[in-house]
Order: C-alpha cells, then sequence, then structure tokens
C-alpha cells in the first residue's frame, strides 16, 4: 500500500497527490510516469510525475476527473492508502543545455511541463513558459511554473485571465518576431499539440510531444499504446512517452483515442449516478 501523505485541490475536478513512494521518488526523471491502481477491482492509469522528493519519499501527480477512476482517486484523502504504484516508467526527457527553450502546456498538461521545465532550468537554459486553460479557474501549477521560468505567459480561452486565446497564438507571435528557441516542448490535449506543431514546423523547430494513449501494463506487452512516428509502429509507454511531434501521425492518435468514448462515458455514468457495487455488496 501507497499512502498519501498530501492531497489538495488545485482546480474544479483537478487534484495533487503526494504519494509515499520513496524508491520511484529516488530513481525517477522528468518525463517519466508511474502507473495507479487504486484497489484491487480497478483498473491501471498512467500518471506523470510532476515532482518528487527524497526528503519525505513523495512523489506527486496530478489527476482531472475524467472517468470512473480518476472521480475515484479525486475522492481520496491525505491519510487513505493507493494499493498499487509502479514506476518510473517511460523514457526520460532529453536535457541539455539548448539555449533558450519553450514549454507550452495547456490545461491538465501544465503538471506533464512542470518537471520539464524545472530540468531545463537547471541545465542552464532560458526557459519561457506558456501555458493555457478554458477559464481562470482552471489554470494550475502557475506560481510553480513561474518559479522555473525566465518568462511566463498565461491564456484562457474566454480572456478571464491572462491573453485570451490559444497557447499557440503568443507561441505564433514570438516565432514570429524572431525567437528562435533550440526546442519546444508541448504537453495537452491532443489537439492543441497538433497544432503548436503546425505553428513551429514552418519555422523548422524541434517540438517535442508527450502522448498519453490508451495504456493497460507499461511494459509494451499489450500493445494498447501503440503510435505511429515517422510511419513506424512505436509504443508510447516504452518508446516515449515523448515523440517528435513532426513526426506523430496525431489524426490516427485522434482516431484510436475516440474508439472507446461511448463505453467510457457509460462506466463514467453509471459510477456517479449508480455507483458501482463490488461483489459482495460493498460499494466503492
Amino acid at each position: 500500500m501507497y499512502r498519501i501523505i498530501e492531497a489538495r485541490k488545485l482546480a474544479p475536478n483537478v487534484k495533487l497527490f503526494k504519494i509515499e513512494a520513496p524508491d520511484i521518488a529516488r530513481a525517477r526523471k522528468a518525463g517519466q510516469f508511474a502507473i495507479v491502481r487504486l484497489d484491487n477491482y480497478g483498473e491501471r492509469i498512467p500518471l506523470t510525475i510532476a515532482d518528487s522528493s527524497n526528503t519525505d519519499g513523495s512523489i506527486t501527480v496530478v489527476v482531472q476527473e475524467v472517468g470512473k477512476t480518476t472521480a475515484q482517486m479525486n475522492k481520496l484523502e491525505t491519510g487513505n492508502s493507493i494499493l498499487d504504484v509502479v514506476g518510473p516508467l517511460g523514457k526520460p526527457t532529453h536535457i541539455e543545455n539548448f539555449g533558450t527553450t519553450l514549454c507550452v502546456g495547456g490545461g491538465i498538461g501544465v503538471a506533464v511541463v512542470l518537471p520539464i521545465a524545472t530540468a531545463l532550468k537547471q541545465a542552464g537554459n532560458t526557459v519561457i513558459s506558456i501555458i493555457g486553460a478554458r477559464t481562470k479557474e482552471l489554470v494550475i501549477l502557475e506560481q510553480e511554473i513561474s518559479a522555473v521560468s525566465d518568462e511566463i505567459i498565461v491564456t484562457t480561452d474566454d480572456g478571464s485571465y491572462g491573453e485570451k486565446g490559444f497557447v499557440t497564438q503568443p507561441l505564433k507571435r514570438m516565432l514570429e518576431n524572431g525567437l528562435k528557441p533550440g526546442v519546444v516542448y508541448a504537453i495537452g490535449p491532443l489537439i492543441m499539440m497538433k497544432n503548436v506543431v503546425k505553428v513551429t514546423e514552418p519555422f523548422n523547430i524541434v517540438t517535442y510531444v508527450s502522448l498519453n494513449p490508451i495504456m493497460v501494463d507499461g511494459t509494451g506487452m499489450c500493445g494498447c499504446c501503440r503510435v505511429t512516428v515517422d510511419k513506424q509502429m512505436k509504443f508510447s509507454c516504452v518508446d516515449g512517452p515523448e515523440f517528435d511531434g513532426r513526426k506523430v501521425d496525431f489524426n490516427e492518435l485522434l482516431a484510436r483515442l475516440g474508439a472507446y468514448k461511448p463505453m467510457e462515458k457509460c462506466s463514467y455514468d453509471n459510477y456517479l449516478e449508480h455507483k458501482c457495487v463490488r461483489p459482495g455488496g460493498k460499494g466503492i
């Protein structure tokens, strides 16, 4: 069992957890993730490790409620425990001194950007961060991102905070004004990452994206997380999760992720409306 040593709300339906997992905390690097299983009846879900501490042996994950399992997890509080936490998994982010770097995060993707921006700053880079959300109340980890950035721009779709519009707008403006970053990291909804790549591609800038397709075991055995990169099949869990976005077949990935939407919605709605019942009648 893995004890939750801190649980706090970041935004509506978004919660931060610090989980006691000293072995993972010691080994993890930026860009890696863990797979969590809440109990014996639960599914396995991948969560990026946003931070870690060797002082208390904890890893930090950020969870957005989008389905049954994330809804269950976000009901947990400090002092509760999780059955399984496996990690660190995936390849770490390639970090070096590129000079100037751009980190672009949308929605819950900001939690994935944070460890990357931190590592880039520690490597001596100038870090410019652009983070966005639909509304002001959904902006997360702004202070943490700001602390490791030389410049930060915040956007909201409705203009309730920062610049009105999408993260692609200040990105395009910077590039058109002559900024030449050594690399761009873009993490968020698939459509956002696809559009960031469209902006950076004419400037011939390497743009890494972090892919989080359907995943079961996290070791490459199940094949669920396959993606097409540079016309070759890759497994996000072992070959990624980060890939050169210019080579990713986003249209295929968007179609694959949408294949199970009706079933996922049914499971989530059943949990919210009727609750699920374990064998023997015990609710979960």
